[in-house]
């Protein structure tokens, strides 16, 4: 596959690049041959393309986006019952001067934090969590933005004695009641009820390379087809790429990353991806709060079917 075999080069050449100096005279030539070769990788990617670099490490968290967004973020923990998931960070900001709630899946940024986050899979008490603070942004009329960013729920037994299935469906019920707009961004990896638990919102932005379905590549061919079909090959089948959510109305905006994927998030995009989250929270603020419900309950009794 093309983008595994050209990645290790590409971040040699990158590595390259720091260590020279502009002035050096192969600099423009190792430049020039980067371009290109990030051309050639990314150009025409598969949907499988995209899920390796929805799941690449070198990939951004949550929390960087949550740097670069936000002003003033105070990180508020536990859902009041058992014991605060750190695969949630959740807690109140300002995007620009409008206060509102932040409720992000985590992943770590390197072993010892994924461990801390459980690899952004998350527990009843993480949607209990955010439950908990989306009711608290109802009270105070706060805008909520979600950022998802999992391969699914966490599927431990303890998880399943403490109501995960429970924790779930009650954050499915009440976010589609909820008296305040709520916006979603589809970070990186959006997989199965562990991310519809924090996607229902009233406008869903998605990353471009990010995926969003109702369980893995993995899982789908292992039920499917008895994992008699590659993994590689299920993905087309599956339509979990932000184009596709697009084309089926499920996402409603596509967020441009460069090529190869967002590493890192510059001061420019995140300038832009605030100015259009902005904008957004402004249009629905607008709305009677009957309108804001109502449109969140038609926009999913209509999901899927293209209307």
């Amino acid at each position: 596959m093309i983008l595994s075999e050209n990645e290790n080069l590409i971040t040699s050449l990158e590595q390259e690049l720091l260590n020279l100096d502009p002035a050096d005279p192969n600099f423009k030539k190792i430049k020039a041959k980067l371009e290109k070769l990030k051309r050639d990788t990314y150009s025409n990617l598969s949907a499988w393309d995209r899920v390796l670099i929805a799941r690449s490490d070198k990939r951004i968290k949550a929390k960087a986006l949550i740097d670069k967004l936000f002003t003033d973020f105070i990180e508020l923990h536990g859902d009041q019952y058992f014991s605060d998931d750190q695969s949630i960070i959740s807690g109140i900001a300002f995007l620009g001067d409008i206060p509102v709630t932040v409720l992000a899946q985590a992943k770590g940024e390197n072993l010892g934090d994924n461990l801390k986050r459980n690899f952004g899979m998350t527990s009843p008490e993480g949607f209990r969590k955010t439950l908990r603070l989306a009711k608290e942004a109802e009270k105070f009329k706060r805008p909520i933005i979600t950022i998802v960013d999992t391969s699914g729920a966490y599927p431990g037994k303890g998880a399943e004695e403490r109501g995960q299935a429970r924790a779930i469906a009650e954050n499915l019920y009440e976010f589609s009641q909820l008296e305040t707009p709520v916006i979603a961004i589809i970070l990186s990896e959006g997989g199965s009820g562990g991310a519809l638990a924090l996607t229902i919102s009233d406008y869903i932005f998605m990353f471009e390379n990010a995926i969003y379905s109702v369980l893995s590549p993995e899982g789908f061919t292992s039920i499917l087809f008895k994992d008699k079909v590659p993994v590689s090959e299920v993905c087309d089948v599956m339509k979990l790429t932000s184009m596709d959510l697009k084309e089926y109305k499920i996402a409603d905006e596509i967020i441009s990353e460069p090529l190869g994927g967002i590493r890192y998030v510059s001061d420019a995009f995140a300038s832009d991806l605030r100015e259009k989250l902005i904008k957004k929270i402004n249009e629905l603020q607008n709305k009677e709060v009957s309108d804001l419900v109502n449109d969140r309950y038609e926009k999913y009794r209509r999901i899927g079917s293209g209307k």
